[in-house]
């Protein structure tokens, strides 16, 4: 999660949580009185002393004198937002629904996330375009059978090399397959 605190008359700034040494996250938690779990729960609903306890021991690298009594936000200047890693692994979860279940339309679920996921991420607009290509990706069959298109690209080969393994024309070391077995020493 990314705590974004944006100071009255300021620009936002962005605080990667997952960025905290042990030291700092143990620092966190004494002074807000949370074990880290509560901290990651309360990041995710916006919690006022885990956003503001994680910003100020972030900010504490670069200031190291700031004192949690003397950082005291609005209550208004403070939010989260998902990380690329978070949104992408939320993205595949809600995709996984159009997976498992045929009924399910991958465009609906792509209007329902483009809805609402972009604004609560850190990158929205590389939000939207992961999303928009999981909602064209193309989708198995129910039965298991390929795609029409993955059908198509059956036989061609990936690249500029042979598709199907030729025989060794070298005197070298034979390979396994060639190679007599040995007697057993058991």
């Amino acid at each position: 999660m990314i705590v974004v605190y944006t100071p009255a008359g300021g620009e936002p700034e962005h605080y990667d949580a997952s960025t905290l040494r042990v030291s700092e996250a143990s620092i966190v938690q004494r002074t807000v009185d949370m074990k880290w779990q509560e901290i990651q729960k309360g990041l995710e609903d916006d919690d006022l002393d885990a956003m503001r306890g994680i910003i100020w021991v972030l900010k504490k690298r670069t200031e190291p004198a700031l004192r949690f009594g003397d950082f005291d936000p609005g209550v208004g200047e403070m939010t989260t937002v998902m990380d690329d890693r978070e949104a992408d692994a939320y993205i595949d979860r809600a995709f996984g629904a159009v997976e498992a279940d045929p009924e399910v339309n991958p465009q609906d679920v792509a209007d329902v996330l483009l809805s609402r996921l972009p604004d609560v991420t850190a990158n929205p607009a590389r939000t939207r375009a992961r999303i928009e290509d999981k909602a064209k990706a193309p989708k198995a069959e129910p039965d298991g059978q390929p795609t029409p298109q993955e059908t198509a690209l059956e036989g061609q080969s990936p690249s500029q090399t042979s598709s199907s393994p030729e025989p060794s024309t070298s005197d070298s070391s034979p390979t396994s397959s060639t190679s007599p077995l040995s007697p057993s020493t058991s």
